[in-house]
């Protein structure tokens, strides 16, 4: 069952109101507002925390700011993003880079990187391992990564947020990394249903069942295949549980 947060996601939170008089994320993503309880520019949120990996992993109110959504979270001096300002942001250029740096700040605080922004696909950094003991063990950081790709699905960059989940199956699938029960029960219930495209979603899931069933490997090549078919056919292919149509490295 889809839990109820990605179920309002997915409907593209219908019939929730829009309040013009309110701006703040629309003015923190163009820099004129700090955001609060840091006190920061989104400009200065970048530059001073990037690789700040303790700031990053203690403090809480920020991560409202940075990938901002239609729900509250537990930071009460952020505010839900509004449709209009949705709408702005995803208009100006400049918003939009600052939304793929968030992604880029978040991503190597996980030990990730994003090497072809056009399909998505990323790759470890260089000093991964630490980075992933902390966060199969910061169970936290679930949570902010279901934020994270709500928000790039609402930016209009869901190809980015499918390059992150099966990041983190290919890791699983071939050397066993990332690999924990609460791992794969934030992404096979969250991760995995955070796709507004109904037949990406449905590729991302059963591939998962087939690797969690063991009737598939997803390897390294089968996960740049995939994200490069998808980019060059506008598809993952067939979603049909025993269908060859990824996962190549197995054969049913």
């Amino acid at each position: 069952m889809i839990p109820g947060d990605v179920q309002r996601f997915l409907e593209s939170y219908a019939g929730q109101h829009d309040d013009p008089q309110l701006n703040a994320n629309l003015e923190f993503y163009t820099n004129k507002r700090r955001c609060q309880p840091n006190n920061l520019t989104i400009d200065e949120l970048h530059s001073d925390w990037d690789g700040d990996y303790e700031t990053l992993e203690f403090e809480h109110g920020y991560i409202q700011w940075l990938f901002p959504i239609p729900e509250f979270g537990m930071n009460s001096r952020s505010q839900p993003l509004q449709k209009h300002e949705e709408s702005a942001i995803r208009a100006s250029p400049d918003a939009m880079k600052r939304v793929v740096r968030s992604y880029r700040l978040m991503l190597d605080f996980y030990g990730m990187q994003l090497v072809d922004e056009r399909t998505g696909r990323l790759e470890r950094t260089k000093d991964y391992a630490p980075r992933y003991r902390n966060l199969v063990r910061s169970s936290h950081n679930y949570l902010r990564i279901s934020r994270i790709l709500k928000h790039l699905s609402i930016m209009g960059l869901e190809h980015l947020g499918l390059g992150l989940v099966l990041h983190f199956l290919s890791e699983q699938s071939e050397h066993r990394a990332l690999d924990t029960e609460g791992i794969h029960s934030s992404m096979d219930r969250w991760w995995a249903n955070c796709v507004r495209n109904d037949a990406d979603r449905a590729w991302v899931g059963a591939i998962i069942k087939q690797v969690r069933a063991g009737r598939k490997s997803f390897s390294r090549a089968d996960y740049t295949s995939a994200l490069q078919r998808h980019v060059d056919t506008g598809s993952f292919g067939p979603a049909a549980p025993d269908d060859d149509g990824a996962g190549d490295s197995d054969s049913d």
